[in-house]
Parts: structure tokens; sequence; C-alpha cells
């Protein structure tokens, strides 16, 4: 393990310790500071950004990337706004989520409490930088930020300023790390930080996921990876599914929430398909179709690479089904377990989709750009969970804390014969 390495990682997990016993004013307090220093200081992040976007463009990174990648100066003012929404939430910290007196007299309660140093590893968007720092740090917990080399610019000044903002507040400033380097080698060291990093969270492309769950030492929380579908049933409004699909794939199309996919039940599909078709191609929208999709108009065929790709661009599968059961079959086979739409005037359609699709959200006749933090109310996220142990679906506050037994006795000594009190058993000689 490096010297630089090793620096931030002690510094953040002495940070986490002073940082986890705090209540929640001076959180608060901070994140405000930061807030503030983000705004003030805007032209300084646009600056550094600027570097990373010029060095992108050059390097032939895509349009949308870019896009994920760029900050202005009303893009730092929302993130500064996220940064005082996260300050605004309920502290996590110290919630009694259950408890009780047991028989034997003992007071039991079981507390949310920091999970203490958790490291980020993510690609492009600096914005989740300033994110994960605020969710982190709201929540109790030091971080260890790895954005991508892409972002390399931004990211450091993003943490410069937090650190300078936290510098004149009651929260220490080693509570937010950039790790050191650009190298493969700097991610590494953070996978197998042991013993200093409590857990990671990767937030990324399917690539980055997979190495970071398949070679850290350090537990990981599987986020991100979005293969969502939009099942068109034949009870559907086409209207309305219209309307859905385009938000779905064309409102943002470079986010893990953007649908990949769309599927039409067969009985709607000669009058839904063309229209479809249609209404994707005025956005710009490349169809990947089945062969029955290609009998409407003019697609690029579609095989399962196509099936199971997370575009991220103007680019979208299509199939039609037979019905519903194939549509879940369809999902299950190519899905990333993310978010996955039905699009019906059906109740029992939607119910029986709701059961069938193991996801982290379903959206019953509602885009799926709606899984995110934001939209939920947990105001930024730290990444949407699509593993099933811990958290699921998008991570808020309450998902970054681990939880802590208390119990309280007076004295309470456990024997072979049940609990004897020891006060009352000294008092009895």
């Amino acid at each position: 393990m490096s010297e630089d390495f090793l620096k931030v990682a002690l510094a953040a997990k002495e940070a986490a310790a002073e940082l986890a016993p705090l209540p929640r004013a001076p959180k608060d307090a901070a994140l405000r500071v930061i807030a503030d220093a983000l705004v003030s200081r805007a032209t300084e992040i646009v600056a550094a950004n600027a570097l990373d976007v010029e060095r992108a463009q050059e390097g032939g990174l895509s349009e949308y990337m870019i896009d994920r990648l760029r900050l202005d100066v009303a893009r730092v003012e929302a993130v500064a706004e996220a940064v005082r929404q996260v300050a605004d939430l309920p502290d996590p910290v110290g919630e009694v989520i259950r408890g009780n007196t047991l028989p034997n007299g003992l007071e039991l309660r079981q507390l949310r409490v920091p999970l203490g140093v958790i490291g980020i590893i993510y690609e492009g968007r600096p914005n989740v930088t300033v994110d994960a720092a605020a969710l982190c740090l709201k929540s109790g917990n030091a971080t260890l930020l790895r954005g991508s080399s892409s972002a390399y610019e931004s990211n450091t000044v993003l943490v410069r300023i937090m650190q300078d903002a936290l510098a004149g507040t009651e929260v220490p400033a080693g509570a937010v790390q950039l790790v050191p380097g650009l190298t493969r080698e700097s991610v590494k060291e953070l996978m197998r930080a042991r013993g200093l990093v409590d857990v990671l969270i990767p937030r990324g492309g399917a690539s980055l996921i997979n190495s970071v769950v398949e070679e850290s030492t350090v537990p990981v929380i599987e986020t991100g990876v979005g293969n969502c579908h939009v099942y068109i049933d034949a009870e559907a409004d086409q209207d309305l599914a219209i309307a859905i699909l385009l938000n779905s794939k064309v409102q943002r199309p470079s986010v893990c929430n953007a649908a990949e996919t769309f599927l039409v039940h067969a009985a709607v599909a000669d009058a839904f398909v063309p229209r479809a078709l249609a209404a994707l191609a005025a956005e710009g929208v490349t169809v990947h179709g089945d062969d029955r999709i290609a009998a409407y108009g003019d697609v690029v065929p579609a095989g399962e690479e196509d099936f199971g790709a997370e575009y991220l661009s103007l680019d979208i599968a299509a199939a039609v089904v037979d019905s519903l059961e194939e549509a879940v079959a369809h999902i299950r086979k190519y899905g990333s377990g993310h978010t996955d739409a039905i699009v019906t005037r059906s109740v029992s359609a939607s119910r029986r989709f709701v059961a069938l699709v193991d996801s982290a959200a379903v959206a019953v006749n509602a885009s799926t750009r709606f899984t995110d933090g934001g939209e939920f109310g947990f105001g930024a996220e730290i990444g949407i969970s699509t593993q099933k142990l811990h958290a699921r679906g998008p991570m808020g506050l309450p998902e970054l804390t681990s939880t802590k037994w208390i119990y309280t006795g007076e004295g309470h000594l456990r024997t072979g014969a049940g609990t004897v009190i020891a006060s009352r058993a000294a008092g009895d000689r």
C-alpha cells in the first residue's frame, strides 16, 4: 500500500471516529457551509472542469459521456442546492429501529449507527463527488472518493473546496478525502484496504461494477447498471404508453434509469409499434428490433447483445411478446434488476407484473426515470443498489447506516438456571 494512499485512508478513519458521535446540528451546519462555498467558488470549479472536458473531447469521449462530465455555474448551483436538501433531511443516526423490555428485565434497543469509512468508486460525473460526500457526512461517515481520471481536475477542486469549508466547522476536514493517483493501481489500493475501509460503493458501467465486486476484499454494495424495460401491455392506453416510453428513453439517455428496451404485447403491436417507431425516430432514437418489430419499419436487427446492452445513448432495443409472462421472462433474462415498467389499464395485469418482476423498482404507468433518490424524496442519492443485501433501490441516508444493539440491565448475570440480578443477589448475602 503506497504512503500517499495510506495517509488519506488513515485520515478518513480518524475522522470517521470523530464524526460518528456528532449530533445533527453541527453536521447540518457543515453541509450548509459546503453549499455556500461551492456557489462562491463556482468559477474555480467550472475552470477546472473545462480542462477535463477539453481532455475528454480530445480523447474522443462520446457526447453523452461528456454531458455527464460537464459542469457549468447552473449545474454547480444545483449541486449546492442538493447539499442543502441533504442538510434539511432527518438524521438517521441514533434512530431506534426496534426495542423492548425482555422478560428478564433487560431493556433492548437497536439503533442506527454510521458504517464508518465508505469508499466510492465512480465514473465521469463530478457531481457524484459532492453528492457522495454530503450523504456520507450527514449519515456520520467519512468517505474516500475515487472518481475517474477523466474528471480528476474537477474532483480535485471540489474536494479541496469541501475540505476548506469543513476546516471552519465542528466536522473534521479529513472526513472527505480524494484517493490520490490516476492509475488503476490507486483503485486497487482502495478495493483492498480491508480494515481501513468499511464498505465500497461502485457507481458506473457494468465493467467497473463487475471489476469492483470480483476483485475487492472490502465489502461491496453493488449499484448502478440499468438495463431498464418498458412493457406495453395489451390493455395499455397507447397515448400514455408513447409518452412514458419517450420520457423513459429520451429525457436523459445517459443515466442508469433510462429505458434501454421496450416490449409490446402482440395484441396491440399493429397499432402501437408504427407509432412508437415514428415517435422515437423523431427524437433521433435508433431502434434495435427483433424480426417482429422489423416487420413494422426500418430498424437495426437485434441480437442477444442488443437486448443485454445498457446503451446510455439514443438507442433502444425492442421486441414483440405474446403475453405478460413472456415479457417478464424477457426481463428476467436480460434485465439488470434496476427498474422495469408496465403501461396498462388493467389492475390485474399491473398486480401480476409487480409480483413477478424481481427488480429494485417496478413502475406502473410511470416513467423509469423516477427511480432516483431526489425524486423519491431522499435528497441526493449515493447510488441505486441492484443487489438484495443491506440496501436495494435508491440509497439515501438510512442505507448508509448499520445498526448497533444496546441492552441495559441492573447487574443482570446470565447463569445456567436463568438470569440473576447481581445487585439483588449481593443484598441477600
